[in-house]
């Protein structure tokens, strides 16, 4: 059964939206939704189910019918024509659910199983004591990766830190009210980065210590590459910080190369301390430093200005060029 973009929102003022992306990850997804259903029963929470599909290549067939859920009401699959990554589909579902669809709430949360369903309805109680007005993040504070990624993740936190002043505490799972939604689809930089964009935005929020779990089935498609370039799809999101404090180095660079350059033409003319060519292949070096150091500094001011030039992409204008289908699998 599909359903139409310009329908009207359906009126579920009084339950909670469980928003998962998926790429070709359908038996964890089975499994995920199956421990879902038995979590919020035993938690008295009715929730609805929305399905990203990433432009998945394997259907999903058999795999998510299941009626017997007891608590899951409504489920829907948003079908995207093309594959644009984990982050992109978010801010495509987040989009669609603004416009097409009333709760409470919404959750966001993997496919894979590492985001624990027994940490949902914690992130649902606190953003109800906060009077679901702020955005809810599951703070990881112990991860089951590998030595190796937890080296490399260490190195880009504190890359991350370094360039923006902000640390890296939270992924996608989280609790976003309807208040804090309606405020976040307009945010730009939501197509690079779900979690980058809410702090970017300033938006209201607040973190609950919760522990990464393990795959529910199979193994992570994300390599090296992927991972790289969603870190810097979240630093993205910082341009403007980034490059204004690049921008300030470069300047150090300059003044600094300048002072050398000075320095160095002084001792050659006033003292007798001066080695025979030193002077010469000092200044040189210096004057390629300086050189280096105004390009940055032009690069940095682009940088910085493109960033105020405003967005191509407006997720609660855009969203819907990407949007395939809506197939409802239960009402």
């Amino acid at each position: 059964m599909s359903a139409s973009l310009s329908s009207k929102p359906a009126a579920r003022n009084d339950r909670f939206l469980i928003l998962i992306p998926n790429y070709n990850d359908w038996p964890s997804l089975k499994l995920l939704i199956k421990s879902l259903d038995h979590t919020m029963q035993a938690h008295e929470i009715e929730t609805d189910l929305l399905i990203v599909d990433d432009g998945s290549t394997i259907p999903p067939g058999e795999v998510l019918e299941y009626t017997t859920y007891q608590s899951l009401g409504r489920i829907e699959i948003l079908k995207l024509r093309r594959n644009l990554g984990h982050q992109r589909a978010i801010a495509i579902g987040l989009a669609y659910v603004e416009a097409h669809i009333s709760c409470l709430a919404v959750v966001v949360m993997d496919a894979d199983g590492e985001d624990d369903p027994g940490d949902v309805p914690r992130l649902i109680q606190k953003c109800r004591d906060e009077g679901l007005q702020k955005i809810v993040f599951a703070e990881r504070t112990k991860r089951s990766e590998s030595i190796a990624f937890r080296v490399f993740y260490g190195l880009y936190k504190a890359l991350h830190v370094i360039l923006t002043g902000i640390r890296v505490r939270v992924g996608n799972f989280s609790v976003i009210p309807k208040a804090r939604l309606q405020s976040l689809v307009v945010v730009s930089e939501l197509w690079n980065h779900y979690a980058a964009a809410a702090f970017k935005s300033r938006q209201p929020l607040c973190l609950i210590a919760t522990r990464r779990a393990d795959r529910l089935s199979g193994r992570s498609r994300m390599n090296f590459v992927d991972l790289v370039a969603h870190g810097l799809g979240a630093m993205s999101v910082y341009g403007e910080i980034i490059g204004v404090r690049l921008l300030v180095l470069a300047c150090i660079l300059i003044f600094a190369a300048l002072a050398g350059a000075v320095s160095s033409i002084i001792v050659r003319l006033t003292t007798n301390l001066a080695i025979p060519g030193w002077a010469t292949s000092t200044v040189g070096i210096l004057l390629v430093m300086l050189t280096l150091g105004v390009m940055l500094a032009f690069l940095f001011c682009f940088v910085i200005l493109s960033g105020r030039q405003g967005s191509a992409f407006l997720p609660c204008r855009d969203y819907a060029y990407f949007v395939q289908e809506v197939r409802r699998l239960r009402d």
